[in-house]
């Protein structure tokens, strides 16, 4: 079959490159049920910015490197489409579905992944769901499918430590040949939003002055780069 909503996934976008801190059973479990020999369904959330995107795509990136066919399928993107998109993926081996809170009450993509699940659950096909909140916080008014949510594990993904927020932001920098000491490192924690997918931004935004300017990144050039933009 031809897969729907074909999205590439950034490089970084593996297991190894995801810093898992207190994470690691959930990591360890979606490896394995990309390898078919863990859950058959998993569901994780967390707020904004904590990897939940990062291990779906990584899941689809590990399942492909191993020969098997795989999909990531946000509902950010998947809303704007009929929910027919669903039909006939119990023919792979793996379905990543993403922004699961998104989800739409009134036009059938409850019903949808309701049945998808069901022939997953038939086929012995591994599933794996993605949110923002928890399942008893979706607005689903079906009820059967919030049963159904709930049939593998629910993992909420946990916060990183400042210190593994850090060697996060070390390793995409040493990925772009640059060196970030664990004080700036610190110090963008300290003066600016937390969250990992705003430092990363943070850090492209440094990467490309760096390059421009031919600097360093010290404290100084960080702070007029991030203070002029």
């Amino acid at each position: 079959m031809q897969l729907p909503l074909a999205i590439e996934f950034p490089e970084s976008a593996t297991f190894d490159s995801f810093q898992a801190g207190s994470n690691r059973l959930l990591v360890e479990l979606i490896k394995k049920t990309v390898s078919n020999s863990g859950e058959l369904q998993l569901y994780i959330w967390s707020a904004t910015g904590m990897g939940k995107t990062h291990l779906l795509q990584a899941a689809c990136r590990a399942a492909s490197e191993q020969g098997r066919k795989a999909c990531y399928l946000p509902f950010s993107v998947m809303s704007q489409h009929s929910p027919q998109l669903l039909e006939g993926l119990e023919t792979l081996d793996l379905i990543t579905i993403d922004d699961l809170d998104q989800i739409v009450p009134v036009d059938g993509w409850q019903q949808a992944v309701f049945s998808l699940i069901n022939r997953c659950r038939a086929g012995a096909v591994p599933i794996v769901f993605a949110a923002r909140c928890n399942i008893g916080e979706l607005s689903l008014n079906l009820a059967d499918l919030r049963s159904r949510l709930a049939w593998g594990p629910l993992f909420e993904i946990k916060a990183l430590s400042d210190l593994d927020k850090i060697k996060v932001l070390q390793a995409r920098a040493r990925q772009r040949s640059l060196e970030l000491s664990n004080e700036v490192g610190q110090y963008l924690l300290s003066h600016y939003p937390r969250d990992m997918c705003q430092l990363c931004d943070l850090l492209d935004t440094l990467d490309k002055a760096s390059l421009a300017a031919q600097r360093r990144l010290t404290i100084p050039f960080v702070k007029t780069v991030l203070e002029s933009r």
